[in-house]
Order: C-alpha cells, then structure tokens, then sequence
C-alpha cells in the first residue's frame, strides 16, 4: 500500500521529469536563424493558430488542413518566412491526417531530436526562421522511407503557374 510520504515523492519527481519530456528541450524556434523577428513582430504577422505551431511548437488537429487535399503542381513555403520547403512532387497521402511529404527540398528545412510524449522524436523546422513544421517518421514510401508529418497551417501553397 502507498503512504502519504512516497506519494508524494513520486508525484514531485514525475512532475520535474514530466516538465521535461513535455518541453522536450529547447525550441528550434529559440535558436538564432537567417530570419529573426521578436516575439511582438512573429505575434502581428502570424496567426494565432499559426504561432501556436511555428514558435511554440504545436500541432494542429488532423484532418483539418486544406492543404491536406492540395493536388496541384507547386512548392510548399513555411507560412512564417516564405522559404521554400516541400516541393509538390514529394507529397503523398499517408491517411494520417496531416499532409505529408517523404522529402524536403534541398537546404530548405533542419531537424532536431524531440524527447516531448515520451518517446525521441525527430522534430523538423524552417531552416530560414526555425518555425515549427512537424515531425519526421521512418514510415513513408520509396525511395526515402521517410514521411514528413507537417502542419498545414506552417504552410503556404503557391501553385506552378501553367505556360
């Protein structure tokens, strides 16, 4: 049976540990970048939603991207510093939710590990401004096998424009 005093104990040492797999660590979004705004600035031209997930490391519920459908010919831009990031070429539909992509293009994302909900991570974010896109998984297709699970509101679409 449990007394009072280990109770306690337990609960105080899950609670410094939790604090620490629920951060995960630093935030790419804190490092130092080519593109740099303060906090105020990524505040005025970032939606809520949008800063949520770009500087504060969030995710937006599955399935409810527009993007997720998004067939046309283009290149996918971080939401937060317009640098090119997933070409339309790589983009797949991987029922997760989210669309998804099993490659960056080249230079245009970093990854870094994620230790938030337990398990490591591989958390991938703008290389120009560090936002918060996703999460890299070893369950994608040929020829990468990697799936890049990215949120659609880090994302912006700009179509190929037709000759």
């Amino acid at each position: 049976m449990l007394d009072r005093r280990t109770f306690l104990s337990g609960a105080a040492i899950a609670a410094i540990g939790g604090s620490f797999f629920v951060r995960g660590g630093a935030r790419a979004a804190d490092q130092k970048f080519p593109y740099q705004l303060s906090t105020a600035e990524w505040r005025k031209k970032l939606t809520p939603e949008q800063f949520r997930v770009l500087r504060e490391e969030g995710t937006e519920a599955p399935f409810s991207s527009d993007l997720l459908h998004e067939a046309r010919t283009g290149i996918f831009h971080c939401a937060g510093c317009d640098n090119a990031v997933y070409s339309s070429k790589t983009k797949f539909d991987s029922g997760t939710g989210w669309p998804s992509f099993y490659q960056a293009m080249n230079g245009g994302v970093g990854t870094k590990s994620d230790h938030k909900l337990f398990a490591e991570r591989t958390e991938v974010h703008c290389a120009r401004c560090g936002g918060h896109l996703g999460h890299i998984f070893d369950d994608g297709p040929k020829p990468t096998g990697k799936r890049h699970c990215i949120d659609g509101v880090a994302l912006n679409f700009k179509p190929k424009a037709s000759a």
